[in-house]
């Protein structure tokens, strides 16, 4: 225990520069052409070889000719030498990926929606950039991705709305629903669907626990129109699947309307607006780090080319 805890000090007091320059005499042959490799004096390399075997204890190199040939003993610790400045070229890297936002890890909870039909791409491109960061999502329902928060073991929280501001840092998302029909409906042909055109069609329904059922509801009883339920799902993704399987038309946001418009959807905007809103938050008594504040850039991004109006910031 004691012998390695003289090694721990011996390493704690060690001047790096002095295994540099070990090293590059080792590599060069001769301190001359150490010092041309370090940038620094020959006078130079010879005082911290000089100082680095006052400090161990024993020769590192015998002079054959013009050229230095490290002891045993050099060669012995040139090993560990190598071990070492390659440690602290690591860290060095590792210091200079952290300060760029180019690694470290990131914990999401987000509500289905966007666990979905948001994040993977907003991911994707994000890790494109930094392959050395890691992401870690976990998709929870709304309410309980709120009560995740003021948090510490979780960065960033996408739920939707209504959310308490309290302790948190909030931006709010707005966007307007879209239509969804199947592939080649003969509905396809209008512009803008409302709810005179899909009153008695096959509807797949989303869950009562949703704002937007209740304003689509609304939507069609002053226009007179019957919603004609034939199924209901609680996840968007879920209804788009059936809507492009023909099995009825529905209503849904529009980023999850435009990852399966290639899987058979026709999309068409719908009037009176149907909102479906989401925030992005994070604990305010805390600065995210670098890397969360790039994420939610990229997640910015991404969302402007569904929201209306722009967002808005609590």
């Amino acid at each position: 225990m004691l012998e390695k805890l003289s090694i721990i000090k011996f390493y704690s007091h060690m001047d790096i520069r002095l295994l540099e320059a070990f090293r590059a005499v080792v590599e060069n042959g001769s301190v001359t052409h150490a010092a041309a490799a370090l940038g620094i004096t020959q006078p130079a390399v010879s005082a911290q070889i000089a100082r680095l075997e006052d400090e161990l204890g024993f020769s590192l190199f015998e002079r054959v000719g013009n050229r230095l040939r490290p002891t045993a003993e050099a060669v012995a610790f040139r090993t560990e030498v190598e071990r070492t400045l390659g440690r602290i070229e690591d860290l060095g890297r590792a210091v200079e990926h952290i300060r760029a936002g180019q690694a470290g890890s990131l914990v999401v909870a987000s509500h289905p929606m966007a666990g979905v039909t948001l994040l993977p791409p907003v991911v994707a491109t994000f890790l494109k950039q930094r392959p050395n960061v890691r992401i870690q999502l976990f998709t929870r329902n709304s309410d309980l991705v709120r009560g995740m928060f003021p948090s510490r073991t979780h960065d960033i929280g996408i739920a939707e709305l209504p959310i308490d501001p309290t302790g948190l840092t909030v931006t709010r998302y707005r966007m307007a629903c879209v239509a969804i029909l199947p592939k080649g409906h003969a509905l396809a042909a209008h512009d803008v669907i409302t709810p005179a055109h899909l009153s008695g069609l096959p509807f797949v329904g989303m869950s009562r626990e949703w704002a937007a059922f209740h304003v689509i509801n609304a939507a069609f009883a002053e226009a007179a129109a019957h919603l004609n339920f034939i199924t209901v799902s609680e996840l968007f993704a879920v209804i788009c699947s059936l809507v492009a399987n023909g099995v009825g038309v529905s209503i849904v946001d529009p980023a999850s309307a435009a990852q399966f418009r290639d899987a058979g959807l026709e999309v068409r905007p719908f009037r009176p607006i149907v909102p479906y809103e989401i925030a992005v938050f994070h604990a305010a008594d805390r600065a995210l780090s670098m890397i969360g504040r790039a994420f939610l850039e990229t997640f910015d991004t991404h969302m402007r080319n569904f929201v209306v109006p722009a967002r808005e910031k609590a």
